[in-house]
């Protein structure tokens, strides 16, 4: 049975067909390239500024420029111009991009001074800027830059390299260090690891608004365990050694000191706090941070006096479990209104002057942009969608019209929206003024030659979303499909969004003749702070729960699920989950693939792992509930675990410990290393196409065999 029904898939769809998408999604980043991205709009609200490649397989970005009024695009750098072969990263920079998960290449950023004069931005580590009237390009210093930025006035331009704060004047042309120490363990601009991989700041300095001065923040990683990633395939090639402060261990200390462009320097006054979690310097007031003590379970806004680095508390929020954190936040109005978002009441909720604009139906999801008023992006009662609202005189307004995903920047006036839906491939870019379109950026990405199908579902009695895709061309008579879920299934990330895109891998799955199911259980965002704190301590069994009540509830309305056949296969979290499915219900899944997966949560960084599971040293019962180590002698079932030996988010050490205690154990399992491989997913062709073939060939024996 199980086998006629593979053969009739494979005559539907064929192999060549397999290699046509899974390679093309290799070559177009998931297809994502040839789409704008790092929109910034000028003053006076007639210019836009964007990042774009020439189509939807060319990995370099160039910058463009559109005029709002004409609605004619020009291409302001052109990155093969300026870089026609490869690019050669500094360390540090390489470093930003994993953590921004970043895989393009060419322009990847970018930033300009207040009246839209001059951008600065790096390539293959060298620094250009770009008179944005004359259009012409200077090169202004040769090799590893990372992050530069010119002052709002456009007089200067500062930039790091070798852990050190420089400046450029660019009237006189001279280039020094503004600030910076000796030694390899201290960094001046630079964003910690911690802040780049779990609190989304990449920037480690912010100028003042009258670019005299800046705010820098210096990092000292003396005292944070040393991990080691080797490259076992090239055995003579040197082990890179990292600072990683894992679970329980010293977190890199980070401090903020006020340095003139004169060198007079000011150091900021620190206070009890672990976490640097924001940082904002506007016209609007005076410098604010956000920071956050060990356990999370506060945070806490400050205004610092530049003058004399002095510190004024002006808005905590505190939580029994973690205050979460929001991007954008906080932030001056441009006429010194404070905004924050807050969970008080069980909502996220915008707050500005100490007023919650927002009602409680309403899930703030990030703030994209504070002037005169607030641009952000919420989820109403579908957590499937996410909108673009504004506020003003009238209350707040959304400003997207569409079901879909919509991505906003810009400014509340003249807002860029990103549209994503199920209508199209990639997204449609429209620019709206005072919420009325006045243009179109153009989008390339490729076509992936796919029409998702998801069936939209709401199940059980917690309500979860998901969603389920089955083969193209599929009738009930074909007889019963075996199952394959697909979650990510974890905190911060969610599957189930009314994006064309987020289905394409997982209708290619079910065109494998699979019935593929996505699933968003609690600890998913969109949907409040008590559903995403639902999982505190208890990651593994709230989260593997939720999965299995969504494959039975939707099986009971679907009887074309075999769930005598069931197989779950995952990335990062998603590859912990599915480990965790063979491991603890092997009577529901038959079947897993785990990728990358966090074996051992002792393992893995400090603000991520505590904020859910506590300090180990402190509920060592915590983490032994929730580790996968732990239950490794109960293994029944199939497990296959890949694992890249380059990653330095999950380090391979999770899947090491892991097969090792299966091996002691006597549990047969596969375990398949990517040489070479960080915690991205292999980007060269044949690889990613390869290694998604194994997986399916490895899954579907493996359901026959449990089948027989």
């Amino acid at each position: 049975m199980a086998r006629q029904e593979w053969c009739w898939f494979d005559r539907v769809r064929g192999v060549t067909d397999e290699l046509s998408f899974l390679r093309q999604q290799a070559r177009t980043q998931r297809f994502t390239l040839g789409t704008p991205r790092e929109f910034r709009v000028s003053p006076d609200g007639t210019r836009l500024l964007f990042l774009r490649a020439e189509s939807g397989t060319d990995r370099r970005n160039s910058l463009w420029e559109l005029d709002l009024g004409k609605g004619t695009e020009t291409k302001i750098v052109d990155a093969a111009e300026l870089l026609p072969g490869e690019e050669e990263l500094p360390p540090e920079e390489r470093a930003r991009r994993e953590r921004a998960r970043e895989s393009a290449g060419g322009v990847v950023g970018y930033a300009v001074d207040d009246e839209f004069r001059l951008a600065a931005f790096s390539l293959s580590g060298k620094l250009y800027t770009v008179d944005l009237a004359t259009r012409e390009v200077t090169e202004r210093v040769g090799t590893s830059v990372v992050d530069p930025r010119p002052n709002p006035a456009g007089t200067h331009v500062a930039y790091v390299r070798d852990r050190r704060l420089r400046v450029i004047d660019l009237a006189s042309g001279t280039d020094e260090v503004l600030i910076g120490e000796d030694g390899d363990d201290i960094a001046w601009g630079l964003a910690e690891f911690i802040a780049a991989e779990e609190l989304g700041r990449a920037r480690g300095y912010w100028w003042s608004p009258e670019g005299t001065s800046v705010l820098v923040e210096r990092t000292d990683r003396s005292g944070v365990p040393r991990w080691t990633i080797s490259d076992p395939a090239h055995p003579d090639a040197a082990p890179t050694t990292v600072a990683y402060p894992a679970a329980g261990t010293t977190n890199v200390g980070v401090s903020l000191s006020l340095v003139g462009l004169d060198g007079l320097r000011v150091d900021v006054e620190r206070d009890d706090w672990e976490y640097l979690v924001a940082v904002h310097w506007s016209a609007g007031g005076p410098p604010l941070i956000a920071v956050q003590p060990r356990d999370q379970r506060e945070l806490a806004i400050y205004a610092i006096d530049p003058v004399d680095g002095s510190t004024k508390l002006l808005h905590t929020e505190t939580d029994e479990h973690w205050v979460e954190v929001v991007q954008g936040v906080p932030a001056w109005t441009s006429d010194g209104r404070l905004v924050h978002v807050s969970a008080a009441d069980g909502s996220h909720r915008l707050v500005i002057d100490g007023e919650p604009v927002t009602g409680s139906g309403l899930q703030v999801r990030s703030v994209l942009h504070v002037g005169a008023e607030v641009l952000f992006s919420a989820s109403a009662d579908d957590p499937t969608q996410i909108h673009v609202y504004r506020t003003g005189a009238g209350g707040v307004t959304r400003l997207s019209a569409t079901d879909g995903v919509h991505i906003g920047a810009g400014t509340a006036e003249v807002t860029v929206l990103s549209s994503w839906s199920l209508r199209h491939a990639g997204p449609k870019v429209s620019v709206l003024r005072d919420g009325e379109p006045v243009a179109t950026v153009e989008s390339y990405p490729a076509d992936p030659g796919l029409e998702p199908a998801p069936e939209w579902l709401t199940v059980g009695e917690r309500g979860l979303r998901a969603a389920l895709l089955l083969p193209t061309g599929y009738r009930p008579e074909d007889g019963k499909l075996p199952v394959l879920l697909d979650p990510y299934g974890g905190p911060h990330a969610q599957r189930v969004l009314q994006s064309r895109n987020a289905f394409l891998t997982s209708q290619w799955l079910a065109d494998q003749g699979f019935a593929v199911l996505v699933a968003d259980g609690r600890g998913t965002p969109g949907r409040g702070p008590a559903w995403e704190k639902a999982i505190v301590r208890e990651l593994a069994e709230v989260t593997l729960t939720d999965q299995v009540d969504a494959l039975h509830a939707v099986a009971a309305e679907h009887p074309e699920l075999d769930l005598g056949r069931v197989a779950i296969r995952g990335w990062s979290y998603g590859g912990y989950l599915s480990a965790l499915a063979v491991l603890r219900r092997p009577d529901v899944f038959h079947a897993a693939v785990a990728g990358a997966p966090v074996t051992d949560w002792s393992l893995y960084d400090t603000h991520y792992t505590e904020r859910y599971l506590g300090v180990p040293g402190e509920e060592p019962e915590s983490y032994e509930r929730n580790s996968l180590i732990a239950s490794a002698p109960e293994l029944r079932r199939a497990l296959l675990i890949v694992h890249g030996l380059a990653d330095d988010n999950v380090f391979v050490a999770h899947a090491l410990r892991l097969s090792s205690e299966l091996l002691a154990a006597g549990r047969p399992h596969v375990f398949l290393p990517l040489a070479g491989a960080t915690h991205m997913t292999p980007q060269a062709e044949e690889v990613a196409e390869n290694l998604m073939k194994v997986q399916i060939g490895w899954i579907k024996r493996e359901l026959e065999a449990a089948a027989r």
